[in-house]
């Protein structure tokens, strides 16, 4: 493919002195052609040149070259249809017909719309949604719906709701974790006597532990006290709102286990959700907490109303910075390039949607953190990994300005309005980065 690319391109669009080497009338110079047509045109003005390469003869739409391109076309389309078909039925596992049980931990907006999405995915299946909220839990369980986050959107019948954590962890086949990351330890070591030490767990929560530094695969094993507990992390560009309307979103599952990587895969993935799989456990994680973060200057630039040019210089520089620091924590690059980290990136740092970016807009415009925080019925969790950023980054000596400037703007220590200048003010660089 990269052959054809090369070669197509590597021949001059207008002239070219090797065409027509058989044919010394066509081997006049670009110049001499040009002149030649120009005095033409201006002789005979009622008579167009027929040999003008603006007035050449172009292809009929059913001109056989035509034919020959859509064939092409579709070939290819069908030989990728077929290979779709014979990888779905080579891979095919029993995994779904296997899992009777999924648990959800966390009642909030995105873990009611996996586990909307997982009972979807067979009617037999039993999905517990371990809630803290008993408003919550009754409206799940009475009306078919969380009527905190979702009043207008029907949850399956096999949808259950409790606040006890004992019947909801029994006999589990999968466990998808979505409580916010600053009180997962603390929550998940209240309910640790449940868990089966062999339970997988899926975690949906993105950020890092203020204090500790800890992403989800340190914080679930260790307050579980089970290093060995089978981890895995999704994360990708996804709304909760689109999920539960079954748009079509693609995610990442990312496990040291390959086998349970495939298995989660087969579990998660629809005709709406696509799934892909990864070994890059700290690429994966590392991205989906710092995005919150970028999400946030992003939104402080649109709350200011800088301009486009603004917004994209500060992405793109706050892209940098989150590679540098993910791979010096071990990361590939292309994760971070890939669906988990510049496709997360895109829709938290552009789409209205976002919370951290939300956050953002409205201290752009001048509110107050605290008056923000206490009007939003979700977590924004850039706010509490901002300051844990800086410690990273501190730690594996890496210097990350743009997102250095939004910690120091939650913690009231530079309006936002410094925080452009100081910026704006930093040296000029070249194409090399200086940050690293």
């Amino acid at each position: 493919m990269a052959a054809l690319f090369e070669s197509s391109f590597a021949t001059p669009l207008f002239f070219s002195s090797n065409a027509n080497n058989n044919n010394s009338a066509t081997s006049k110079s670009p110049s001499h052609d040009l002149r030649f047509h120009h005095t033409h045109t201006h002789t005979h003005s009622h008579t167009p040149s027929s040999s003008s390469p603006s007035l050449q003869p172009q292809p009929e739409p059913d001109s056989d070259s035509t034919r020959d391109r859509r064939r092409a076309v579709r070939v290819a389309w069908e030989k990728l249809v077929r290979w779709s078909r014979s990888w779905r039925s080579k891979n095919k596992t029993d995994v779904l017909e296997r899992t009777k049980k999924v648990v959800v931990l966390g009642g909030g907006s995105f873990g009611t719309a996996m586990a909307a999405h997982v009972a979807n995915r067979k009617a037999e299946l039993e999905v517990n949604m371990l809630v803290r909220d008993p408003q919550v839990c009754f409206s799940i369980n009475e009306r078919h719906c969380n009527c905190k986050y979702f009043p207008d959107h029907w949850l399956p019948d096999n949808v259950v709701a409790t606040t006890d954590a004992k019947s909801a962890l029994l006999n589990a086949d999968y466990c998808l974790h979505a409580v916010p990351v600053q009180f997962s330890a603390s929550f998940l070591e209240s309910v640790a006597d449940y868990v089966d030490p062999s339970l997988p767990f899926i975690s949906l929560s993105k950020g890092l532990e203020l204090n500790t530094l800890r992403m989800m695969a340190q914080i679930i094993p260790q307050a579980l006290r089970n290093p060995r507990q089978p981890f895995v992390a999704l994360s990708g560009p996804s709304f909760a709102l689109e999920l539960m309307n079954k748009l079509p979103t693609a995610m990442v599952v990312a496990s040291k286990d390959k086998k349970l990587a495939n298995k989660v895969q087969q579990l998660l993935a629809s005709s709406h959700l696509r799934i892909s799989t990864s070994s890059d456990v700290t690429g994966v994680e590392i991205a989906g907490a710092l995005k919150n973060v970028l999400a946030i200057a992003a939104g402080i630039v649109e709350g200011m109303n800088l301009g486009n040019n603004s917004m994209a210089a500060l992405v793109s520089q706050g892209c940098s910075e989150i590679r540098w620091l993910a791979t010096k924590m071990g990361a590939k690059p292309t994760t971070i390039t890939g669906l988990s980290g510049t496709g997360d990136i895109m829709l938290t740092c552009f789409v209205n949607l976002s919370r951290n970016r939300t956050v953002g807009v409205r201290l752009g415009l001048g509110e107050k953190l605290e008056d923000i925080l206490s009007s939003m019925n979700q977590v924004a969790e850039g706010v509490s990994t901002a300051g844990a950023v800086i410690a990273l980054a501190q730690k594996y000596n890496v210097k990350m300005p743009v997102l250095t400037a939004v910690a120091r703007i939650i913690d009231n220590e530079l309006t936002p309005k410094k925080a452009v200048f100081e910026l704006m003010s930093l040296p000029q660089v070249n194409l090399t980065p200086v940050f690293r």
